[in-house]
């Protein structure tokens, strides 16, 4: 596994082992998630997605704490995978990074408790799942505009996103951050912390 640039966020390419059966490999295995990241992944809830090309599905993030820390990957197609910082007072609030996962180098994205999350499918049927720190609460779940402008992620242009009523009427970064909606760099670092110590 290797961090990203911005902090609490990694990537990790399995190997995969081929033969003329087909094709094997282990997508997540705690104990080299843990020497990575220096705790454990307390698994509360996992998640599939299936959708048809040109789905953006995010920007979401959990309040925090406890937030919703996510380890992602895609089992069949592709999608542009990004993670966006929307910790207030982070070094590197309001950048985004994106890595394409596909069903060809099995790429998976680790994202911390705090951080906004969003994919784009680039293909029909692709199909993504990922394991949830915690389970799903909507009394604590939020959305950021994935079209906003002053983010300005570089979704494909030759792809019309198709978006949920709900992530289209999602404020933009600033009008989240004007209504108190988002997480804290210090409260979501003090929140691994505490986790970190647990380990």
């Amino acid at each position: 596994m290797r961090p990203l640039g911005i902090e609490g966020a990694w990537v990790d390419t399995p190997r995969a082992f081929e033969d003329s059966r087909g094709r094997f490999h282990e997508w997540f295995k705690n104990d080299r998630f843990h020497d990575s990241i220096g705790q454990g992944f307390p698994l509360e809830q996992a998640n599939c997605s299936r959708s048809v090309r040109g789905t953006l599905r995010g920007i979401h993030y959990a309040s925090v704490p406890p937030g919703q820390a996510k380890y992602v990957t895609c089992v069949s197609g592709a999608v542009l995978d990004v993670v966006v910082d929307i910790r207030t007072g982070s070094p590197s609030f309001g950048k985004w990074e994106a890595v394409r996962l596909d069903d060809t180098t099995h790429r998976c994205i680790y994202l911390s408790e705090g951080l906004g999350h969003a994919f784009m499918a680039l293909e029909d049927n692709s199909t993504v799942v990922y394991l949830c720190s915690q389970g799903y609460a909507p009394e604590r779940e939020h959305g950021i505009d994935p079209l906003d402008p002053t983010l300005a992620i570089a979704w494909p242009e030759d792809l019309a996103p198709r978006l949920s009523d709900k992530d289209a009427a999602a404020p933009t970064l600033a009008e989240a951050e004007r209504q108190g909606l988002l997480p804290s760099f210090e409260d979501c670092s003090a929140y691994r912390r505490s986790l970190v110590s647990r380990a």
